[in-house]
């Protein structure tokens, strides 16, 4: 950390997704104002003012407010570019491609599997990822055949879609694929995530 007062401001809890925020602010490099915002306190009006959902993570850079974990991982990249961290020009599309596919068709395929809910045949032409196996096909396919998400470089998509297998390997919401596991596992090799998670685990209550 540096000597000057940092300009960003992160605002999570460590049981959240703010532990996919602070993963990335680590890999950035980002000096950072820590806020924990306890449950009862995401809809007072001093953090709807921050983000009107009342949802963490979110972070205040330079004056600027950015929600969402997938656009706090891809911000972030652009905005510590010594981190090496943003896709190069031929990256972008795999890039913006998986980023965003983890984002959309994953994320709302695992939540409504856990809700109990399934789209029939007819549906999946409406329903954005189609059904819950096709949408764990097209990441797994895509895993098969590279190491990362843009290949054989790590870049800040990884933050977001790895944090998706990763998190939903633990929670059993995802099937235990081997390219899934194997992802997993090179990402939680990273000293980055070591280090973000220990700090989340430190702040968790005792049970």
């Amino acid at each position: 950390m540096s000597s000057t007062a940092p300009t960003l401001t992160f605002y999570t809890n460590p049981m959240s997704r703010g532990q996919i925020a602070r993963w990335a602010l680590h890999e950035a490099g980002a000096d950072y104002d820590q806020k924990i915002v306890e449950y009862d306190g995401m809809k007072s009006a001093n953090y709807l003012a921050v983000n009107p959902m009342g949802k963490v993570p979110a972070i205040v850079h330079n004056g600027q407010t950015v929600t969402e974990c997938a656009a706090i991982c891809a911000y972030l990249a652009d905005s510590f570019p010594d981190a090496g961290l943003a896709p190069a020009p031929d990256e972008r599309a795999d890039y913006y491609r998986w980023l965003f596919f983890a984002a959309g068709p994953i994320e709302q395929a695992v939540l409504d599997r856990n809700l109990g809910l399934s789209v029939t045949a007819e549906q999946e032409r409406s329903a954005g990822y189609g059904s819950y196996d096709r949408a764990m096909d097209v990441l797994d396919q895509m895993l098969q055949s590279n190491q990362y998400v843009c290949g054989d470089r790590f870049t800040m998509a990884d933050v977001y879609v790895g944090s998706q297998v990763d998190w939903g390997l633990q929670f059993k919401t995802f099937p235990e694929r081997e390219s899934f596991m194997a992802y997993a596992e090179r990402l939680r090799e990273r000293e980055k995530y070591k280090e973000s998670k220990a700090i989340d685990a430190e702040l968790m209550p005792e049970s």
